[in-house]
């Protein structure tokens, strides 16, 4: 009997359904989270630099290493760390709402290093202009900084999804489930090439069409 490539995909297709909602939905938690708070916090590292507005060098080294620590942190044992949070936030430690906690948590110290470089690459100038001007400090954080930083906002953002939509594939140890879970689970441990296959282009598509998306965007926006 001929082997026929796409019985395997036919027969999960609804599995395929239920990954791209799982997620869909870690992604549509975790993004918005990492970007709101570590946006907020990549911006008080920067802003408590060296000759920045809120200079302290004690909170700036405290925040650096409190960052550097996390971003350190393997995300499996991120994952079992953050099982009673989870439950006290959402409920449960099982899913992919659950696994969006850790996603959030991965996320928001790896944003907040790329929104502190994306400022440091404002010139000088254009903040010490506005101080001559008499613009207040959180004025010159959401006028100057954030305003003149947006395209390189937006490029961070992009590779933060897609950094998060890697890290949604370990999100199987906790029931998360995914994409790249469906990939593990059939396409590595049923020996199923053909599932497996699927998913990697599946997965090359999104990354690439946000790529894309975010290049858009932020080349839109870039002023210079």
């Amino acid at each position: 009997m001929k082997y026929d490539i796409f019985e395997n995909l036919i027969r999960l297709l609804p599995n395929f359904y239920k990954a791209f909602w799982q997620t869909a939905v870690m992604l549509g938690i975790s993004v918005p989270v990492s970007v709101i708070f570590g946006g907020a916090l990549g911006l008080w590292l920067f802003t408590t630099g060296k000759n920045q507005i809120y200079a302290n060098r004690h909170i700036h080294q405290i925040l650096g290493f409190i960052i550097n620590f996390m971003r350190a942190y393997p995300f499996v044992i991120l994952m079992i760390m953050m099982e009673i949070p989870s439950r006290a936030l959402v409920g449960t430690t099982f899913g992919p709402v659950a696994a969006s906690v850790s996603l959030s948590v991965a996320g928001i110290f790896y944003f907040a290093r790329l929104v502190e470089q994306n400022l440091a690459e404002v010139p000088k100038g254009v903040v010490e202009a506005a101080l001559a001007m008499g613009a207040k400090p959180p004025t010159i954080m959401t006028k100057v900084l954030l305003n003149e930083a947006r395209a390189g906002l937006v490029r961070s953002i992009t590779i933060l999804i897609i950094a998060i939509l890697g890290l949604s594939a370990a999100a199987g140890l906790i029931g998360g489930g995914g994409i790249g879970d469906l990939g593990i689970n059939y396409g590595h441990h049923r020996f199923m090439s053909d599932v497996m296959w699927t998913v990697v282009i599946l997965l090359s598509i999104i990354v690439i069409t946000m790529q894309e998306i975010g290049n858009y965007l932020a080349d839109r926006l870039d002023k210079r």
